[in-house]
């Protein structure tokens, strides 16, 4: 009589159940390597390859293997953690009956936007795609009853609002929590998360993933205090294959190898600093004791950021080449466009500036339009801090990339900083510029901290800062002297307002 023969499905899951303490094997065996997505990669890098050996050796030993494993990765910029992240996701599922993971990132728009896509894009690549239903927000298993106990969640957290956390329990089966861009999530998300290391008999691994951005908090502790706990690895991207090395060398040559950002996005190592600075406080420091030099042709800019009510503040700043400080600054709290628009036409009257550059968000469009108005004659800008960056010159022979205009016009006045003249006692400028921290996008652009993230911190607005970046927007020529003619400034009247400016014409 003949064998029964065995069905694929059924072959499938007897190779996948082969690899329950051996996640290394896993991932050779169920991507399509050097095939599609894949067809320049012939395996896991090595880096990734070691993380997935280190947690089966742990699961293979039974003396380790119903203790927590806890690794904590602190890498450089683009070394395929995402990837990792993904195919410790597959195998955790595949290959235990009603496992539960739950991943989660520093932000909402991280995890939905970077980190979850990259999730199902290597489920689908996966030889077992079709055991599993992906959402928006988790992969479910398809396997008759299993739906809600054998799953992948995509979890966003916030310090009010740790249930997820709190209750991950799986009491005999096995349990996976990933952090990704670690060093932004709350201590308590941390501090929560360590109540799911409770089960006994169960297999728990908790992996936490990013770039070391801040030197406090619970992700830098599992390199200090923690880290009898955590087995931990710091990674050189520049050492791992597929990088851009060109880039991570530019990022070397410019910044200088033991600067915060090379730290950071390079090196794998956390800051010296408490913070992720853009500008360091050495370079505003020197500006402001910096005796101003300004050669006769150099422009005259207004830089303006608006604001509309509340704690925030509309300013003006004036920079002519190199010199920010000779001109005082102006600065108005709750006034509307037409009044805001006016002051600043008076200023002009008194400077006759080559350009006013101006922050279109929030009421900034209704000021360029009263600007055109009463003055005619001078350039008016529009800066719109969420369009598109261009690369940046930042010292000779290298440039930055950046992911948007208000990224692209502070590091522009950055590189300024190392020549230009700040007012020297004005310390709400010195904050402005100090304050913002930064990262980087997926395509390794550059990418300022929002001012709704700075506020979050306690920290203000950077309005100064603001309106001094605004006058790098464009490149301005210089007018010729027969411009400056103050006949070219006198406003034209408008209804309600045009007493007020009458002066323009005196």
């Amino acid at each position: 009589m003949k064998a029964e023969q065995v069905s694929p499905e059924v072959m499938l899951a007897e190779d996948i159940a082969g690899f329950t303490h051996d996640p290394l094997s896993y991932a050779r065996y169920a991507f399509p390597w050097g095939e599609a997505a894949l067809v320049d990669v012939n395996g896991p890098r090595e880096w990734q390859g070691d993380v997935l050996n280190a947690i089966g050796l742990h699961l293979r030993n039974p003396g380790t293997r119903h203790e927590p494993l806890r690794i904590a990765i602190a890498s450089g910029h683009g070394i395929g953690k995402s990837a990792l992240i993904s195919m410790i996701v597959d195998w955790a599922t595949d290959t235990c009956e009603n496992t539960r993971v739950v991943l989660t990132a520093n932000t909402e728009a991280q995890l939905r936007t970077k980190t979850w896509p990259e999730v199902i894009k290597w489920r689908l690549l996966s030889i077992t795609a079709s055991w599993w239903k992906a959402t928006k927000t988790g992969l479910f298993s398809l396997f008759a009853g299993y739906s809600e106990s054998w799953r992948c969640d995509a979890v966003t957290w916030s310090e009010q609002n740790t249930e997820a956390f709190a209750g991950l329990h799986n009491k005999g089966s096995r349990i996976v929590i990933i952090f990704d861009e670690a060093s932004n999530i709350a201590d308590k998300v941390w501090e929560v998360t360590e109540g799911a290391l409770t089960d006994e008999n169960t297999e728990i691994i908790w992996i936490a993933f990013g770039n070391p951005t801040r030197n406090t908090g619970r992700f830098r502790e599992c390199f200090g205090r923690y880290r009898h706990l955590w087995k931990t690895r710091q990674i050189d991207s520049r050492t791992v294959e597929g990088t851009n090395k060109k880039f991570l060398q530019e990022m070397v040559d410019t910044y200088g190898a033991d600067s915060d950002i090379v730290k950071v996005r390079v090196r794998g190592i956390f800051p010296s600093a408490s913070s992720m600075q853009f500008i360091g406080t050495d370079l505003v420091e020197a500006a402001q004791q910096r005796q101003p030099v300004v050669l006769a042709n150099d422009p005259l800019i207004y830089g303006v950021d608006c604001a509309r009510f509340g704690d925030d503040a509309s300013v003006l700043a004036k920079r002519q080449g190199r010199d920010a400080r000779s001109r005082p600054w102006k600065k108005w709290r709750g006034v509307d466009t037409m009044t805001l628009a006016g002051d600043i036409a008076l200023e002009a009257q008194k400077d006759h500036p080559d350009a006013i550059m101006v922050d279109v968000g929030a009421m900034g469009a209704g000021v360029v339009d009263r600007l055109r108005q009463l003055l005619p004659g001078t350039l008016i800008v529009e800066v719109n801090f969420g369009g598109k960056g261009r690369d940046t010159a930042w010292a000779a022979g290298v440039t930055i990339r950046t992911a948007n205009k208000r990224a692209e016009i502070w590091s522009s006045m950055r590189a300024w900083l190392e020549h230009g003249a700040i007012p020297a006692d004005d310390e709400e400028l010195k904050d402005d510029l100090t304050n913002p921290e930064y990262t980087f996008d997926q395509d390794q652009r550059i990418v300022l901290e929002k001012k709704e993230h700075m506020k979050a911190r306690g920290l203000p607005s950077p309005d100064r800062g603001d309106a001094l970046a605004c006058t790098f927007a464009q490149p301005v020529a210089p007018k010729v002297p027969k411009s400056r003619d103050p006949a070219s400034y006198i406003p034209r009247p408008v209804s309600g307002h045009y007493d007020r400016y009458a002066e323009l014409g005196d």
